[in-house]
């Protein structure tokens, strides 16, 4: 039996998010005169997805998205090295005083009447 696909739907921001930083990889890829094919291969990837990363296609991995920015030298959170390894500690500590689950109550299917 066939699953159903079901559409996803990205948020206004989230799709914009992903746009942008498309655009600042195709921007810093033309800039250092480099071809798709030629940062694909740096990355390990099609040339056809390196195109739809540079057109925001919010469906391409994250990492892969991320790695060909950092390739092209596209700042994702810190320009300096040193400043984004104190902000990774400073989110792991942030990490550590939170629980590591939320567990909702749980809700019983029918409530009991006990009013005779």
């Amino acid at each position: 039996m066939a699953m159903k696909k079901v559409a996803r739907t990205y948020s206004r921001y989230g799709r914009e998010a992903v746009g942008v930083l498309g655009y600042l990889i195709r921007i810093h890829r033309l800039e250092r005169k480099l071809s798709v094919a030629e940062v694909a291969e740096r990355v390990g990837v099609s040339r056809y997805l390196i195109q739809r990363i540079e057109s925001g296609d919010p469906r391409c991995a994250i990492g892969v998205a991320f790695e060909a920015a950092s390739i092209l030298g596209v700042t994702l959170f810190e320009e300096d090295r040193h400043k984004l390894t104190a902000r990774i500690r400073e989110q792991e500590e942030k990490l550590r005083l939170l629980p590591k689950a939320i567990h909702k109550p749980r809700t019983t299917a029918t409530a009991v009447k006990d009013d005779f």
